[in-house]
Parts: C-alpha cells; structure tokens; sequence
C-alpha cells in the first residue's frame, strides 16, 4: 500500500504525485507536481481548469461549462504549458456533462459540475486522480492550501504559459463573510481562502480548478475555483465550491469507478468561531466599484457566443 489513510471508494493510491517538490514561493509549478489538474478548451482556446477524480470524470465549476457544448470541449491532462510541447499530455472529448441541478448563475450557488470523458485514461506519473474531501471533513482558519492552474497573475492580466501554483491558508466562513457582507452571500455550501492583505489568489489559478490540502502524504480537495472580488484584493478572499458538500451528489452522479473519499479533520481549535465583524466599517468598500465575476475566461464565452450569431444566420 501506498499509505495507510482510510479512503472510501474504488481508488486507495488517490492524492498521490509521484513528481511532487515544492519550490517555496515560487509561481511556476514543476512538471508532474500536480497529476490531477485538468486543462478544458472550447474550439481549442482555453476555457478553464478542472481536476481528475476517477479514470474517466474530471470535476469542475458549472459557470465554466453552462454555455458550452459538449462536443466543442475538450480535457486535457498531463498538461505543463499552454504553448510548449507536452510529451505526457492526453487529450479527451466528453460523453456527458453533469451541472449541480441546483446551480444558481446569479448567486454562484452550487456552482459544481462533473464532466465523464469519452473513454477511461490510463494512470502515469503525470496523470492521477485526486482524492475528494468526505462530508465529515473539516477545514480550520489558517490551513495551509494550495491553488493550481493556468489563470492570470493579476486580474488585468494575461493567462499563464506554464501551471502555476499558489499557497493560501483557509479562511474561516465567519471572517469571510464579514469581508463579503456588502457584495455576496458566502453559503456553507462555499469555502473561502486567501491572505487577509492580499496577494495571493485563485487569480493566479482558474475557475473549474482545484483547491487542495495535503493530509500525510496525500492531497485532498477541498474546494473547486467559484468566483471573488477582483483578485488578490486585501480582506477578498478567493471563494470556492466546498467539495465536501457534495459527497453524496458526486457518488449517486458517477458511473463506473468511484472516487476516493477522504476525511480531513483540522487539528485543534477553529479561531473562526470567536470572529466578529470589524465595528469600523471602513474595511470594507463603498460599493462603487464593485464587480461580480467568476474567474472564467471571457473569450470562451465571446467564441460561444460568436459561434450562436453566425450559426442562426446560416453561414
């Protein structure tokens, strides 16, 4: 045995990255170091991020997919870089796209989708699947994370070449709601994470991708990539799609193999509880220039769209 947690479900070596090493402070992940991570296009452009969980299903946000055709996607994984050439790539189509039934566009709740490929992948050192947290898992204020994907380094910015990766700590729903009190409702269906000054985001990863912790030897997803205010602002945490939510609806949704299932439990005691919102209220913005967005690529849904016009006019 590869390690000796409890899993639940068929895959007992899930979590694992055979080419893992960390390069502190870095933003360029090393290849391999995260086998997991999905890469989606829609007419070949990149689109968003996703990670695998089985042989054959890849998961995801349903913003990213909601105004896409299941035969103009395409997964991709082992990928390293955007451009470059990338030996241990697999690309995919899709046979079915499964979005939360629940899923509410305007409030981003239950924005989770799962994606079956068209045919299982075979496991590699570049490509495996993730494990997924248990609905008994807990996430304490402050556990470290990490973020992975081919987003923009800022929120005005261009999207990355290579995988990037970056380590945020969990932001406990107390506090996070009290940063997004003026601008959205955090549910407990959303975890949040960031630095309180900022910084560091999910700006520097994509929606659709995975936020993970690691249990031991073993990485658990604990979030999927949803929305926030700008990126990288102070006191705006990233918000995330909380996986563990979704334990049932995953497992009565997959056919075939099931996903691994593991229960992440926070040492001690969750500071969160104690949070209290700031009496001053200046912390928090006017309102102004408050703009909602999902971190999806707005050229995927320009060529959407595109191709919708030119198609209803017969050309």
């Amino acid at each position: 045995m590869l390690f000796a947690l409890p899993v639940s479900g068929f895959y007992c070596a899930c979590g694992m990255a055979a080419k893992h090493s960390r390069i502190i402070g870095g933003q360029d992940a090393p290849p391999g170091s995260w086998p997991w991570q999905a890469a989606l296009s829609i007419f070949g452009s990149f689109s968003c991020g996703g990670s695998l969980i089985t042989d054959q299903w890849v998961l995801t946000a349903a913003h990213c997919i909601s105004l896409l055709e299941l035969s103009f996607t395409k997964v991709h994984l082992g990928r390293h870089s955007q451009s470059g050439l990338n030996p241990n790539e697999v690309t995919q189509t899709l046979e079915n796209i499964v979005c939360h039934p629940k899923y509410n566009p305007l409030t981003i709740e239950n924005d989770i989708c799962l994606l079956k490929l068209s045919a299982p992948v075979n496991f590699t050192d570049y490509i495996q699947p993730i494990c997924l947290a248990s609905e008994n898992s807990t996430f304490y204020s402050g556990t470290s994370s990490w973020v992975t994907g081919f987003g923009s380094t800022a929120s005005d910015g261009s999207l990355s070449n290579i995988l990037q990766e970056v380590n945020v700590p969990i932001v406990g729903s107390n506090e996070c709601k009290c940063y997004y009190q003026d601008f959205s409702e955090i549910t407990e269906n959303m975890i949040c994470a960031g630095l309180k000054a900022g910084g560091k985001d999910s700006c520097q990863g994509d929606s659709g991708g995975p936020l993970m912790t690691k249990k031991e030897s073993v990485w658990v997803q604990s979030g999927v990539v949803s929305f926030g205010y700008g990126c990288a602002e102070p006191m705006r945490p990233g918000i995330y799609t909380r996986v563990s939510q979704y334990q049932k609806w995953i497992s009565d949704t997959i056919t075939g193999k099931s996903p691994g299932f593991v229960t992440f439990t926070s040492p001690g005691t969750d500071s969160d509880l104690d949070f209290t919102c700031p009496i001053d209220d200046s912390v928090f913005d006017s309102g102004e220039n408050l703009i909602h967005f999902t971190h999806f690529t707005s050229l995927c849904v320009l060529v959407v769209l595109l191709q919708v016009f030119v198609g209803s006019d017969g050309i």
